[in-house]
């Protein structure tokens, strides 16, 4: 059964106004976002997307981590078409320390950037080999330490792997559709994260950057956003309700 999703009143509606290019700036409005509107989007993102879970192909906590260092710069569905041929040559840490990085190297070439991935993937299992067992610590100060592993890396593995909430996930999607739904002040990413941990209930953490991903790859594109199909409109500051 649907969810029952919160409603604001429709006077406060007007038709939505198409969005035809990339968000820059945040949009004005009432901050912090009023909790009603905040519940509102959760409940309609929680209705769109309740099976909703991490893009990146993967059967253990280190190959996500590995799949997540080769998502920077390139698409999921990229790093899914090489990392089958990856994790069968090289599925542990101990088999990615051992690597030959010219091998490495060309397993990973299409992802981009691929000869300081490729360092990266090494290095790390290096790291964990040494320095912790061989397992991916749990916390996001280790996570960060290791090479390659920056605060969004660290915050996709800690969610997806071992459910911990350390932080909120923000990559290209959140960042423009925090903008857009005025749930951020700031076009930093680090700002942003500081501004949806404040308004966004820490139990729904990683679920709410799951879901804002989809939504961004399904609806609310960059460029021509389908405001007209999309359940967040009516809460949505960008689509034409007023915040």
């Amino acid at each position: 059964m649907a969810r029952a999703v919160s409603v604001i009143s429709p006077s406060k509606l007007r038709k939505p106004k198409l969005i035809t290019k990339a968000t820059r700036k945040p949009v004005k409005g009432k901050w912090p976002p009023a909790p009603l509107r905040v519940e509102s989007i959760l409940n309609a993102l929680e209705d769109l997307y309740p099976e909703v879970d991490c893009e990146l192909d993967r059967d253990t906590p280190f190959q996500l981590l590995c799949a997540t260092i080769l998502s920077a710069q390139c698409t999921d569905e990229r790093v899914n078409r090489v990392t089958p041929a990856l994790f069968r040559r090289f599925p542990d840490a101990t088999a990615m320390a051992a690597a030959d990085l010219p091998e490495l190297e060309e397993l990973i070439r299409t992802t981009g950037f691929f000869r300081q991935k490729a360092k990266n993937l090494k290095a790390t299992a290096q790291a964990l080999l040494t320095e912790h067992q061989g397992e991916l610590p749990r916390t996001l100060a280790a996570l960060i330490k290791l090479p390659g592993v920056a605060r969004k890396t660290a915050s996709v593995v800690l969610g997806t792997a071992f459910e911990l909430a350390e932080g909120i996930v923000v990559d290209t999607h959140v960042q423009r559709l925090a903008m857009r739904l005025g749930l951020t002040r700031s076009t930093d990413v680090g700002k942003i994260e500081d501004d949806l941990m404040r308004v966004i209930p820490h139990a729904r953490w990683i679920r709410f950057s799951h879901q804002i991903i989809w939504h961004g790859r399904r609806v609310c594109f960059a460029r021509k956003p389908d405001c007209g199909n999309c359940s967040l409109a009516p809460f949505c500051p960008s689509a034409g309700l007023e915040a």
